[in-house]
């Protein structure tokens, strides 16, 4: 079989979208080491981190030619039994389509988004799912949300829940928090938040819940740091921190990689994730990986994904969110048993087990009965 894959996110810094593909490309070349793989990358050096059991073709940064011209040629050339795309498909796809389409939050949510990207997610999602004959999605609640905005054959809209690489794992926090400080300049103890600066993560109700926390507590020393990279809504974000009583214990660190990242979640006393809207919410895994205490928003899919190993509150109440993040950094009994239970429910989603239901898919567009043999998983009760 051949399967190819637009890949061009790698190396884009688009967060959860370049990881997804990552991860499955680097799952697929362990797995199924019969089929040809295609990745199709835009990026210079992109290719460097696909494995090298995995074709790359270069096609253009600019999604106009990338769509309207390099894919369709690429296809029309390599012939693959399917392509593979995230939330939006070459203009002509010659082959069998596969979508994935991680939340539809530009339809439930467009004052999110600048008024030109929801409407062009409205024209080209659409347009996809229709096509495709098969569409993945990381949860129960953007399954739902998929089927209630398209009219679409249930059957095709397939739950493949995302996971957290093994990379992301339990480090000493007292290097970790020496390291963070030699190259990041933040000292001391610290509350966490991982996500591009946009205004459905919630990061101005985290710094007024932060505000308030410290407020009631003046004697906790920590600090509030904020990975992520910039956007269009950074410039109102900022303003606000300046604005704020603890302009000088907030941190902006913009974009990192992952092995820094990795360094941030090790160091950190506490993980906050408030966002309104998530299809998934894959930073609350990685730092559960690392061994830390999460609270998070009990809003769309975040408590499928945190289970009751994570500290939940409602993402538009500044005082519930505070309550929280001041209820876990006090209580050192209720930190470690939400770090032990974090490491366990991080562990039952694994990108083993999304490459094998994702090729299981793959196979079966391609109209082949025969599957890719099954993970051996321990058993868990991992979604």
């Amino acid at each position: 079989m051949r399967f190819s894959v637009d890949a061009h996110a790698i190396g884009c810094h688009l967060t959860g979208n370049e990881v997804y593909i990552r991860n499955l490309l680097h799952e697929f070349a362990k797995l199924d080491r019969a089929s040809d793989f295609i990745a199709y990358v835009s990026k210079p050096g992109a290719h460097l981190q696909v494995p090298k059991s995995v074709h790359t073709r270069h096609v253009s940064e600019n999604p106009f030619r990338r769509l309207g011209l390099d894919l369709p040629m690429k296809l029309r050339f390599d012939k693959p039994d399917l392509l593979h795309v995230q939330y939006t498909s070459p203009l002509a796809c010659s082959v069998p389509l596969v979508v994935s389409v991680h939340d539809v939050s530009y339809l439930e949510h467009p004052q999110y988004f600048t008024r030109f990207r929801s409407r062009q997610l409205r024209f080209t999602v659409k347009r996809t799912v229709e096509a495709a004959v098969r569409i993945l999605t990381p949860s129960e609640f953007s399954r739902r949300a998929i089927l209630r905005h398209y009219k679409l054959d249930e059957r095709k809209v397939v739950v493949v829940p995302n996971a957290v690489s093994s990379s992301f794992r339990p480090v000493e926090r007292e290097s970790a928090a020496a390291l963070v400080e030699e190259k990041f300049g933040i000292s001391g103890p610290f509350v966490l938040t991982v996500g591009d600066l946009q205004p459905r993560k919630n990061h101005l109700g985290l710094l007024h819940a932060f505000e308030e926390t410290l407020r009631q507590h003046p004697h906790l020393p920590h600090r509030l740091v904020f990975v992520g990279k910039e956007t269009w809504y950074s410039k109102e974000l900022h303003r606000a921190v300046l604005r704020s009583n603890i302009a000088g214990r907030v941190h902006f660190t913009g974009f990192v990689e992952d092995p820094d990242l990795l360094q941030f979640y090790g160091a950190c006393d506490l993980f906050v994730f408030p966002s309104y809207y998530e299809g998934f919410g894959l930073p609350i895994l990685e730092a559960m990986a690392c061994g830390r205490a999460v609270a998070c928003s009990s809003a769309t899919a975040m408590p499928e994904v945190a289970d009751a190993a994570g500290i939940l509150f409602d993402p538009y109440s500044v005082p519930e969110m505070a309550r929280a993040i001041g209820d876990v950094l006090l209580d050192e009994e209720m930190r470690v048993r939400l770090e032990r239970l974090g490491t366990n429910r991080a562990a039952s989603f694994t990108w083993e087990r999304a490459a094998q239901r994702t090729l299981d898919v793959y196979y079966e567009v391609a109209g082949v009965s025969k599957t890719v043999p099954a993970l051996k998983v321990r058993a868990s009760s991992s979604p």
